[in-house]
């Protein structure tokens, strides 16, 4: 276990707490919202028996890092990203995000560049855009997001039940892909993460990133879930391979939003045979 500082607040430093296990190619593991580094359990030892040295952080505002007030923009998460990977001097990363951690794995690419990279993976992906259009009525546009942000200050709690409930698509999959027990470990990790930090981060769903892709040129691996509640497989992972047409890309048949946890089988599959073909 290990800290960063990438900033101040006050009179307390803002540090990121991260892992760093294993030896070998360096994969960087970038979390989802509202949970933290603990979620990537079931690709961890799936890497770790590969022969990858994983590096899993908890983004600022989750987990064990520290939570400001400020910071939750993807210009932020990028640099604080940047900050990481230099600290510990990494190079010829994988970087490997889910869900928001795709924005934050994009923008830094767009910010920084590829020279620290050796390629990246995007589950379930924020990018191109999530914002609704013509190309993605599945989107969110401001009310949407204002509407998430009211619920979340109204019962946060409350609130993490439902969004837990659609992100596994419990309805088909509890006590068959996902048990009682994971529910309540990842309901737990939502609990514990910052309330400012859990609801400033829905801002970032407005983002875009036609300014950032076109900076990859490096492998790209895209696993997407047809049956994502979240993020729609066709105006997301669709329209991302198609931003990307030189990509890799993989739907994962039946696999909801946190498909990482209902099919890792699936997704450690994918995962571990480009890792090692890249």
């Amino acid at each position: 276990m290990g800290t960063i500082t990438v900033g101040r607040e006050n009179s307390t430093t803002i540090d990121l707490h991260y892992e760093d296990q294993g030896s070998g190619r360096p994969v960087v593991l970038l979390h989802g919202w509202p949970f933290d580094g603990r979620s990537w359990e079931p690709q961890l030892h799936p890497l770790l028996a590969a022969g990858h040295r994983v590096v899993n952080h908890d983004r600022r505002g989750f987990g064990r890092s520290s939570a400001p007030s400020t910071g939750y923009d993807f210009d932020t998460l990028a640099a604080d990203l940047d900050r990481l990977l230099t600290e510990l001097d990494l190079r010829e990363v994988a970087l490997v995000g889910f869900s928001l951690g795709t924005g934050e794995l994009a923008r830094y690419v767009g910010r920084y560049g590829t020279d620290r990279l050796r390629s990246v993976v995007f589950i379930e992906s924020l990018a191109p855009s999530f914002v609704r259009s013509a190309e993605n009525p599945k989107g969110v546009d401001e009310a949407a997001v204002a509407g998430v942000q009211q619920a979340i200050l109204d019962d946060r709690y409350a609130w993490l039940d439902g969004l837990i409930g659609d992100f596994l698509n419990l309805d088909d999959y509890l006590g068959k892909r996902v048990s009682e027990q994971t529910v309540r470990a990842l309901w737990n990790a939502g609990a514990e993460a910052s309330p400012y930090a859990t609801w400033a981060c829905v801002r970032t769903w407005l983002d875009d990133y036609a300014a950032d892709l076109p900076r990859l040129d490096v492998p790209t691996l895209i696993l997407h879930g047809t049956a994502d509640r979240i993020l729609s497989v066709e105006g997301q992972g669709r329209r991302l391979h198609a931003a990307l047409p030189d990509a890799r890309y993989v739907e994962i048949d039946g696999g909801p939003h946190v498909q990482c946890v209902t099919h890792a089988d699936e997704i450690n599959r994918e995962l571990l045979s480009f890792l090692g073909q890249e």
